[in-house]
């Protein structure tokens, strides 16, 4: 019975065991109840595992049901699929492949790979070889055996992502910035578009080809303050708050009379109020939408018309949950069971009886997309060879208008998290919404290849947020805090990664920081999809010994010294973090000494590697070594940037943080914003002083090498 038990297991994709990514590589045996409780939230109805037997057989027999899988992800040189057909109709079984709804001739083969008997019926599994060259695209294949037709889509895949020109021959530089950090003169007290495009004209100046940003998705519209970029209720558009207002077509000036001080309030603080910069914000909107805007603007129903159903339902959402969220604590899992299917016939007559509020959250998209639009226009100018460098987070709340439309395609009753490891020893229970493998692969993916190409269009190059979910997440159940990892197909969603990659021309990253199954890197590399390499993990000795010299980065890869979730270059050469976590509870008093003591190691392993390179500036040379952190060593800043600069690594990405000596982190993980002001804190230099501060030109000219 065990024996069929770990049968059902693997065929449905659950892991029984695995090995986190601590130094002591812990391995975890999951328990059997909480394996059965991944098994019901895939969708199957088992109560006991002694019932595992049935539950196989049932599988077994499943595939000779249907003639087609609903897709088949193949590459170029190997365009196989299946299809059961009945055997006395094989005679007469045709293959039909079209491409747009053009017929395209192809020369293919039928091979029998199994047959069975069930009931009357004889069935045969055929293989289908396509030999006809077929180029990377969607393809729509149809077998007749007489009287039906049964259809499916083929995905033929190129071997590898698309790389940028500039890249098959030398490496460039850029920045990864927080979009909502930027500081200007003009702007409400966040970043916005109008400062991302004057920010493409100052990369453009001092020869940076690449701005990596963090994800601009939509998030709450009544919670501004859930300021998360990872926590988006749409990953297929974008969120207002990043509206440049003042170039909203009908603004005037005597619109913000009375918040005035409102505006002065938001601009000055050092971190920002998102509440009030947001609400500040949709007032304004909302008078331009009531007293300006053509409903009429022919770019405004092309818009509507381009966004369709996902459009519809989104705004439809955000106007529900604008008249339901103080009633309805837990979201729309709360409301009224008839508007809880958003196809239901109460939300249509909802949206008819709202289409004003509707509309107006359509609105606010239309003009996100349009500045969006006019970043992407004055990067084509400016020519930056790379351009914006998008990130596509790894989930998304399970309360957001994505799984409230699609909820049939999100696992029940669980969300994605992280295993247990060294810092967190129960894991992480972050509750995001996760697809399903199985309905995801009957969607045919296509899901899945809609949130690729919103954050793909107009993009260079797209990182994608925890990469390991193409192969794997780990779920916990609602019921518990036990998780254990559910399989995705790995080489289909490679394939359609790959494709869209080809489609869209847009190179594809993967952040790979966590607990990394052996072999993973090399399957993307393989796939053409670069790694994230930082500073502080690229250490000999698995991470404990001297840091590599530049030259021994990882080729294929876009470096940083850090990340959004990592101490800026000062706050970690003093520690900051390590005190942040040991006041907020995070650390005992042991803990503490032991990470301050692994700092000091690293401070030393890192002014050793500097001075090996030579990379300190002649003019700002190191004076004394501070490897107890009672100073910041002159030319510091510098000196790392050269160093990284100088790396094998084909794309750098410098930090204005790291520039600017910013002494307080981005997002302290594991912590919400009653403990840690994440995703708020301002760059301290405004936009318009940036070519004449000392800091930033020396830190250009270092990662130039200059």
């Amino acid at each position: 019975m065990m024996e069929t038990w770990n049968l059902l297991l693997q065929k449905l994709g659950i892991a029984r065991k695995f090995t986190d990514a601590a130094q002591n590589q812990q391995e975890y045996v999951i328990d059997d109840e909480t394996l059965l409780q991944m098994v019901n939230h895939l969708g199957f109805n088992l109560k006991k595992t002694d019932d595992s037997e049935k539950l196989l057989e049932q599988l077994d027999k499943k595939r000779w049901y249907y003639t087609f899988e609903p897709i088949y992800v193949v590459r170029c040189q190997e365009k196989k699929i299946n299809a059961v057909v009945l055997k006395k109709s094989l005679p007469q079984v045709k293959i039909f492949v079209a491409q747009n709804g053009k017929n395209i001739p192809v020369d293919y083969e039928l091979n029998i790979c199994q047959e069975r008997k069930i009931g009357n019926s004889e069935y045969i599994l055929t293989e289908v070889l396509i030999k006809t060259e077929l180029a990377p695209e969607y393809y729509d294949v149809t077998l007749t055996d007489g009287k039906e037709k049964h259809t499916c889509v083929l995905a033929v895949t190129p071997d590898e992502c698309y790389l940028p020109p500039v890249l098959q021959k030398d490496k460039v530089w850029g920045f990864a910035i927080q979009l909502y950090a930027l500081r200007s003169k003009r702007n409400w007290g966040v970043g916005d578009f109008s400062d991302l495009a004057d920010f493409v004209k100052i990369c453009a100046q001092n020869g940076a080809d690449v701005i990596g940003i963090n994800p601009l998705n939509v998030l709450s519209h009544d919670y501004p303050e859930n300021s998360s970029p990872y926590a988006s209720i749409s990953r297929l558009f974008l969120n207002p708050i990043y509206i440049d207002v003042e170039k909203v077509s009908g603004f005037k000036k005597s619109m913000l009379a009375g918040s005035e001080k409102d505006l002065q309030q938001a601009r000055s603080g050092n971190y920002i109020d998102y509440p009030l910069v947001y609400n500040l914000k949709i007032k304004i909107l909302r008078e331009i939408f009531s007293t300006d805007f053509d409903l009429q603007d022919p770019e405004f129903a092309k818009f509507c018309r381009n966004g369709g159903d996902d459009l519809e339902l989104l705004a439809t959402y955000q106007a529900i949950y604008s008249e339901y969220h103080q009633k309805c604590w837990k979201g729309w899992i709360d409301w009224p069971k008839e508007l809880q299917n958003p196809h239901s016939a109460a939300v249509k007559e909802y949206a008819k009886q709202h289409q004003s509020e509707i509309t107006f959250f359509k609105f606010l998209q239309f003009e996100a997309e349009r500045q969006l639009n006019s970043v992407q226009k004055e990067i084509q100018s400016s020519g930056l060879k790379i351009g914006l460098y998008r990130d596509l987070p790894v989930g998304l709340s399970r309360d957001s208008a994505e799984v409230w439309q699609n909820n049939d395609l999100f696992m029940k009753d669980c969300g994605a998290g992280a295993p247990p490891d060294v810092f967190f020893p129960s894991g992480q229970k972050w509750c995001l919404g996760a697809f399903n493998p199985f309905k995801l692969k009957e969607a045919a993916y296509k899901p899945f290849i809609k949130i690729l190409r919103a954050a793909m269009k107009g993009s260079g190059a797209l990182r994608i947020d925890h990469v390991m979910s193409l192969m794997r997440l780990y779920i916990i159940s609602d019921k518990s805090d036990k998780g254990t990892y559910i399989y995705y197909n790995f080489d289909d969603m490679l394939g359609i990664v790959a494709l869209e990659s080809y489609l869209q021309k847009c190179m594809v990253v993967g952040e790979s920081i966590g607990n990394v199954p052996d072999g993973f890197i090399e399957k993307l590399h393989e796939r053409g999809i670069y790694s994230l390499s930082v500073l502080w993990a690229e250490r000999w000795n698995d991470g404990l010994g001297c840091f590599k010299m530049p030259a021994d980065f990882p080729q294929k890869a876009f470096c940083s010294v850090g990340t959004h979730d990592m101490a800026p270059l000062k706050a970690r050469w003093f520690g900051y973090d390590i005190e942040t976590m040991y006041k907020l509870g995070m650390l005992n008093e042991q803990e503490r000494i032991n990470q301050y003591k692994a700092r000091e190691n690293e401070r030393r392993y890192l002014l050793a590697a500097l001075d090996y390179a030579g990379v300190w500036p002649a003019d700002n040379p190191r004076q004394g070594d501070c490897l107890y952190g009672e100073g910041y060593p002159n030319g510091i800043m510098q000196a790392v940037e050269k160093y990284m600069g100088q790396s094998a690594s084909k794309v750098y990405l410098a930090q204005l943080e790291d520039f600017f000596g910013v002494e307080v982190l981005q997002n302290l993980p594991g912590t919400d914003r009653d403990k840690h002001p994440n995703w708020c804190s301002k760059v301290p230099v405004a936009l318009e002083d940036f070519s004449a501060d000392n800091n930033f030109i020396s830190g250009v000219s270092a990662v130039k090498n200059k």
